[in-house]
């Protein structure tokens, strides 16, 4: 479980390819010695699994490997080296839930369509599968690219959020532009709520 709070903005330092998929190699903030093979660290939102860590110098790293499903569902085939990637350890029983809870099982990507600087702040809007549009409500919760944002508008398939300067600069955020895909995960209520729907 995560909050979708990011902690760190880290930099891909490697990337090879596995039988099961792709290795990734992180460089990060976070140390080592705090982290446990088996660990689970969300990175632009997808959940997984630590590997392999340890430091380079002064830099400190950890690796991830990533599945046919991941790299199916995910931006996470579509990564370089240096670029940069959210990230987020999980929620320790006590940690402050200043997100919304969020589970790192990416459901699909979302496309911005629009993006409009505004001077203090920025709005996104992005184009959603339509088989995950009827998940996205008005100042609904939202995880994109692993951060916990809040729905503004929903218009069809189409949504919009609003970025404040400090989300702008704790995250990969003032990165992206449209035309760029980013990790979507919807609201586990809604996705629940609408299995039980369903099953009625």
């Amino acid at each position: 479980m995560f909050t979708g709070i990011i902690s760190d903005i880290g930099c891909i330092a490697e990337i090879s390819r596995i039988p099961a998929g792709l290795r990734t190699r992180i460089a990060t903030v976070y140390d080592p010695d705090g982290i446990d093979i088996g660990a689970s660290i969300a990175c632009d939102g997808v959940c997984h699994t630590v590997t392999a860590k340890g430091r380079d110098g002064e830099t400190n790293w950890f690796e991830i490997e990533s599945a046919a499903e991941t790299l199916k569902l995910t931006t996470v085939g579509n990564w370089t080296v240096g670029a940069r990637v959210n990230l987020e350890r999980s929620l320790k029983i006590g940690d402050e839930l200043g997100g919304h809870i969020v589970q790192g099982h990416v459901d699909a990507t979302a496309e911005i369509v629009e993006r409009t600087d505004h001077p203090d702040s920025v709005c996104f809007r992005f184009r959603v599968p339509a088989e995950f549009a009827p998940f996205i409500a008005r100042k609904g919760g939202v995880a994109l690219d692993g951060t916990s944002l809040t729905v503004n508008e929903v218009d069809g398939d189409t949504f919009s959020v609003f970025l404040i300067p400090h989300t702008l600069t704790a995250t990969t955020w003032a990165d992206r532009k449209a035309g760029d895909l980013v990790n979507l995960e919807v609201d586990m209520m809604a996705r629940y709520a609408a299995r039980l729907a369903e099953y009625r």
